[in-house]
């Protein structure tokens, strides 16, 4: 798969809040399927598993099967890809501009 299609993915599974809500749920410890639809009881376990599937194919999370648990853990490769392929740049572009702005209106 091309890194365009890559991050295409990844943009497409950060598009939704509650997959973004997913991700922020895994932050800081990996959670079994189950746990994340009780987390996120305003959906059904089908939906739930829905948007995982999406968060897999994106390679946001890596799943671990263990017996009958699926366990999702958070991927933040992907997330520092995209930081350092646009954010990082696009950021230190604009402070850039904000500080030649800064220099132009001080005497």
């Amino acid at each position: 798969m091309s890194s365009d299609e890559s991050n295409d993915k990844v943009f497409k599974a950060l598009g939704n809040g509650l997959r973004r809500r997913m991700l922020d749920a895994l932050k800081d410890n990996p959670q079994t399927t189950g746990a994340l639809a009780e987390r996120f009881s305003e959906i059904d376990r089908c939906t739930v598993m829905q948007h995982l599937k999406v968060l897999e194919e994106a390679d946001l999370i890596l799943v671990e099967r263990r017996g009958r648990e699926r366990w999702n853990h958070l991927n933040p490769l992907p997330i520092h890809d995209i930081h350092e392929r646009w954010i990082g740049p696009y950021a230190a572009y604009a402070v850039e501009k904000l500080a030649d702005l800064k220099s132009r209106l001080e005497p």
